[in-house]
Parts: C-alpha cells; sequence; structure tokens
C-alpha cells in the first residue's frame, strides 16, 4: 500500500485528474505518489505542483540547488518524515557530487550538529530552518538579520524560508496520509546531471 486513503490510477483518472495527473509527471514520466495522494481532489494537486516547482525548481532561485535540497532534507528530518528524506537527502547527495562531504553533512544532518559540516550562510539557513520548523512561534526578526548577517541578501532569504515552509507542509501530508515511496523512482536528479 503506498498510501492510507485511495489514490486513482491513471486508467481510472477523469479528463480533469488526467490534467493534473500530467502537470505532477516526474523526468522519469512517472507520478510520484506525493502527488498521486491528490488524485481526489485534482486541485490540490494541481496547486501543490506549482508550490513546489516554485520552492524548488524556479530559474530566479540563487541559492545553490545543492542547499536548496539539503534545507528539505534537513526539515524532513526535523519532521521525521521518511519520504521526502528519502528522495531529497537522494537529490541532495546527487548534486554534492562528493560522496565524503555528502557522508559528512549527512551525518551533521542526523545528530543536528550542524556546524561539523557547515559555516557561514549554510549554518545560519539550517539553524533558521531548525527554528522555524521545531518551534515557528519564537522566531524573530533577529533570527532574519543573521541570515542577512550571514551572507544572505532578501530574496535568498525569501526562498530559504519558502523552502522550509513547503517542506513542513509536504512533510504533514505525507506522515499525515501515510504516503510511502512503495513505486516511486527516488530522487529527481541523475547522476548526469551533476
Amino acid at each position: 500500500m503506498a498510501a492510507w486513503i485511495r489514490m486513482i490510477s491513471d486508467d481510472e483518472a477523469s479528463p480533469k485528474l488526467r490534467n493534473a495527473l500530467e502537470m505532477a509527471r516526474t523526468p522519469h514520466g512517472t507520478v510520484d505518489n506525493v502527488m498521486r495522494v491528490h488524485s481526489l481532489r485534482p486541485n490540490t494537486m494541481r496547486g501543490h505542483v506549482m508550490l513546489y516547482r516554485a520552492a524548488l525548481h524556479d530559474d530566479d532561485n540563487t541559492l545553490p540547488v545543492w542547499l536548496q535540497e539539503t534545507i528539505g532534507s534537513y526539515v524532513s528530518l526535523l519532521n521525521r518524515c521518511e519520504y521526502s528524506y528519502a528522495n531529497h537527502w537522494t537529490n541532495a547527495r546527487t548534486l554534492i557530487g562528493d560522496e565524503e562531504r555528502a557522508d559528512l553533512i549527512c551525518e551533521a544532518l542526523r545528530t543536528g550538529q550542524l556546524d561539523l559540516a557547515f559555516d557561514g550562510r549554510e549554518l545560519a539557513v539550517l539553524e533558521y530552518a531548525e527554528k522555524l520548523t521545531t518551534s515557528p512561534g519564537d522566531v524573530v526578526e533577529i533570527d532574519v538579520i543573521r541570515l542577512r548577517d550571514a551572507g544572505l541578501d532578501d530574496g535568498q532569504i525569501l526562498e530559504a524560508n519558502q523552502i522550509i515552509a513547503y517542506f513542513n507542509y509536504v512533510n504533514r501530508h505525507l506522515n499525515g496520509l501515510g504516503v510511502t515511496t512503495s513505486g516511486d523512482v527516488i530522487g529527481y536528479y541523475t547522476e548526469s546531471s551533476n
């Protein structure tokens, strides 16, 4: 079973759902369970696809893509979302392109000892991700000022905020419906896209 609720296959899809499924197809030509679980409500699938692409796959984003994927991986670890972590850590590891560095980063994320692998703006953005994920009501203006002081411009701060917010949304979506990676192709990027 890939989720705790019914998911509609391509063969059973109404024209409205078929349109949403086409929008949600991955570069592999599949529709991952994270999107297919919306199949009973195609409009939320469409909205989710748009949010995902805007947060993580927009050409105007300037944070390095490996860091975007690492932020998503860390938020997913904090939320204990195995689905998102499996996909996005696979992406981050591929984009990092250095197994030793990736292993160090993985250990830092898993233990919460971020300074083992990060400093400067990378460390600042991951500390912000942790606070926004685990105690969002405690975030104050100084947290954003620290990001700016670490070298992020306001556009990059917004990018980081949206990635963090997206993963908090999707982690709750996946965990709340028991969505698994069964049948999915894990990871968006291939080794050749490195």
